[in-house]
């Protein structure tokens, strides 16, 4: 990439944008703040037509649960994409590497707005809302045949150009990775599945950005409970993240948790890589 300039890249769960809106500083105020060139969301809770953003500067990319007040994701760009795929572009993937069972779990979770890929002219931007295994892993079915697909996904996108992936995981990788895993082993999260699910993903040729330039920092969280006073304890988990294709690793230049920023049970998280 001869000409590569560092773009800076934040993902945000925000758990209902609308809710954010009203906060301080607003959700709007944040994107400023960061100046990103991207500025991914998950768990916006809304449909279309629910909430007029003014974000100046910026090509707005949604995608919507059919379930109301449900999941859903956005994105935010300083450049037009060229292309935008969405959750429906997992279900021939399914179709070709899952059971029948599993293909139609797929399909029910690829309702619920959870993936905003946008192409660009160097990379792929892929925004994520990954299905929680619920309690009692309740889901954990689902959340595992998404994985399966998800991951076909992204290397068939990484066969065409470098792929930046982001979003809420739903998974803490590690047991540095949150602050209590010996009574969370096991649970939605923290379970052996769902963690070999995210290892496959890692071995599929993408590099895990914050741990791999932070590989023993303890105590460095995106989510925290809003019981316990989990966050003024930072009783949290790192479930939040920025994964990219192996072969652009070597451009990171920073990644960063920006656990000053209130407004949801998470925080944003960022990039910064040499891309565009």
């Amino acid at each position: 990439m001869p000409n590569a300039r560092e773009l800076r890249l934040v993902s945000w769960n925000v758990n209902g944008l609308r809710a954010v809106m009203k906060k301080d500083p607003s959700f709007t105020q944040v994107v400023e703040d960061t100046a990103a060139d991207v500025f991914a969301i998950q768990e916006t809770k809304l449909q279309a037509g629910q909430i007029e953003l003014d974000l100046p500067g910026y090509h707005q990319t949604w995608s919507y649960a059919e379930r109301k007040g449900y999941s859903g994701t956005a994105v935010f760009s300083r450049e037009e994409p060229l292309q935008v795929l969405r959750a429906d572009a997992l279900l021939p993937i399914a179709h070709e590497v899952l059971s029948a069972e599993d293909e139609e779990l797929v399909a029910v979770a690829a309702t619920e707005g959870r993936v905003c890929a946008l192409e660009f002219p160097e990379y792929w931007f892929v925004d994520v809302y990954t299905p929680n295994a619920q309690n009692e892993l309740a889901r954990i079915d689902t959340r595992l045949a998404w994985d399966t697909a998800y991951r076909e996904f992204l290397r068939r996108l990484a066969a065409e150009k470098p792929v930046v992936t982001c979003g809420d995981f739903n998974v803490a990788h590690e047991e540095i990775d949150l602050k209590n895993p010996g009574p969370n082993r096991g649970n939605a999260g923290f379970s052996d599945e769902e963690r070999e699910s995210f290892t496959r993903l890692l071995d599929a040729g993408f590099t895990d950005t914050f741990r791999t330039r932070f590989p023993e920092l303890a105590g460095a969280y995106s989510w925290w409970s809003y019981r316990f006073n989990a966050r003024k304890n930072n009783a949290g988990w790192r479930i939040d993240y920025f994964l990219v294709s192996d072969d652009v690793a070597d451009r990171v230049t920073g990644a960063s948790i920006l656990s000053e920023v209130y407004g949801s049970d998470h925080c944003p998280v960022e990039l910064t890589i040499e891309l565009g």
